[in-house]
């Protein structure tokens, strides 16, 4: 049994002063204080997209429901981009170790993150760091992820957490690893 088509479908985003929205056909570009950010929506089909009276409209006629979570998906990603080209993004992770000394460094021309002497492998484990405009700073425990990019940000964030997981031991003693303890937007 199939559900009833709504005729009308669509989902509105407000537009800050300080951010500008363009609209290419199924290509979303938003700039703001922060950097640009583009994203190309044409793998939905029958979904439009527009702006009007400074919001933009994500809409579709005669939805089922998988077209009908198509229009909200493409909302919020619209709205996580106008977030992060005002606020940004930032993950914070903690280095806990209880054996042995962990050192982390980010290798900025290979875009990557080096943990050294987890749990004292001589070899070192290795995350990579997703997009361009993603910055990896280690303060002292810390390491802090920022970006404007969500998906970019929160990706390299969890590349580096797994890089650091531990396997074939015992997860309470072996407590040691990179752990994302908090995240949202730039402060």
């Amino acid at each position: 049994m199939d559900m009833v088509k709504l005729p009308y479908v669509f989902e509105e985003v407000e537009i800050p002063e300080n951010v500008m929205v363009e609209i290419n056909g199924l290509r979303v570009r938003v700039s703001g204080p922060k950097g640009v950010l583009e994203r190309d929506f044409s793998h939905a089909r029958d979904v439009h997209i527009r702006i009007e009276d400074n919001k933009v409209i994500v809409e579709t006629y005669f939805a089922n429901r998988r077209k009908k979570a198509l229009v909200g998906t493409i909302a919020s990603h619209i709205e996580n981009m106008i977030k992060g080209v005002i606020k940004g993004y930032r993950y914070k992770l903690k280095i806990i170790y209880s054996h042995f000394p962990i050192t982390v460094e980010v290798d900025e021309k290979n875009r990557i993150v080096r943990i050294k002497n987890f749990l004292g492998e001589k070899a070192d484990r290795i995350a990579k760091i997703i997009g361009d405009d993603v910055k990896v700073t280690v303060k002292g425990d810390d390491v802090i992820v920022e970006g404007i990019d969500i998906e970019h940000v929160g990706q390299t964030a969890a590349n580096i957490e797994l890089a650091t997981k531990v396997k074939d031991k015992d997860r309470r003693v072996f407590a040691d690893g990179i752990y994302i303890y908090d995240w949202g937007e730039e402060e």
